[in-house]
């Protein structure tokens, strides 16, 4: 039901290599999960405080404590690289968890570490992956490779990834939608693999709908492609589209990648507190 009650609760604004996230301490359990429209405007910009996604730090019973995601469209995800590694970094500054920190999430329990400005996390293990793949899309063959890091992933390579906007703004979406991810759908990046053995990366996001500055599962995805197919060795760098470098390492064996880790910056922007105006419960 509908109550007039207004609550103030604190959050912190936090980003990881450009990727941003409104995050809660909620291990009371009293945020307003029923209130879908509350995080979508919690995420948009100009309106709200505006974000790529809302995290919530939870009680658990397995892990130093429990991490949800929910996207900017209100929808709860699976898993966001960059959203662990954040919430890693505040709960050690909140003295919720040590340095060295399980966290659990909906695809299981993660390890993460953080250490001064960097903070690493275990992606766990990636086998649902699809190289050397054809999309159909209008007339068009589209080259792809496909990895699930926590959520679907699909990888095309861009030799001027850097300064090509068109295929963010009309390509992205396609794919994304395309029938042969229904009905999850897709994460989408853009990629070119340099001499130097650097991934450079843009990823347009599913539930953001909107390229982000940075994606860790993204990065990770990348990073296994190009181990695949350009023979790049662990640990691999990539070069996101906010200018930061996440660092993926990893072993493999055929196409089974284990031990994967992602790391890399993890910093608060700023805190505040807003008020849920007509609470839900």
């Amino acid at each position: 039901m509908v109550t007039g009650t207004a609550v103030k609760t604190h959050f912190w604004k936090m980003h990881g290599a450009g990727n941003d996230f409104v995050l809660f301490d909620d291990r009371n359990g009293s945020f307003p999960l029923a209130d879908n429209l509350w995080r979508q405007r919690i995420s948009r910009p100009h309106l709200g405080i505006g974000c790529d996604g809302i995290i919530l730090l939870q009680h658990s019973d397995r892990a130093d404590f429990r991490m949800r995601f929910f996207n900017p469209d209100g929808n709860e995800a699976e898993m966001c690289g960059n959203g662990l590694r954040c919430a890693a970094r505040l709960a050690h500054d909140l003295n919720i968890a040590p340095a060295a920190m399980c966290v659990e999430t909906m695809v299981g329990l993660r390890d993460a570490h953080v250490c001064n400005a960097a903070v690493t996390i275990g992606m766990g293990t990636v086998n649902d992956v699809r190289f050397d793949q054809t999309l159909h899309l209008c007339d068009m063959d589209i080259p792809y490779h496909f990895a699930n890091t926590g959520v679907p992933h699909t990888v095309v390579q861009l030799d001027d990834v850097d300064t090509n906007i068109d295929p963010i703004k009309t390509l992205a979406p396609a794919i994304r939608l395309h029938a042969d991810f229904a009905p999850q759908g897709t994460n989408v990046n853009f990629v070119r693999y340099d001499t130097n053995g650097t991934v450079q990366l843009r990823t347009y996001e599913r539930g953001v709908e909107s390229e982000t500055l940075a994606c860790g599962t993204g990065a990770t995805a990348a990073a296994i492609v190009a181990a695949r197919t350009h023979h790049s060795h662990a640990p691999v760098r990539v070069l996101t589209a906010g200018g930061y470098v996440l660092t993926v390492d990893f072993t493999a064996e055929q196409d089974t990648f284990t031990s994967v880790t992602l790391t890399g910056p993890a910093e608060t922007v700023f805190e505040g507190d807003i008020t849920y105006e007509n609470c839900l419960v």
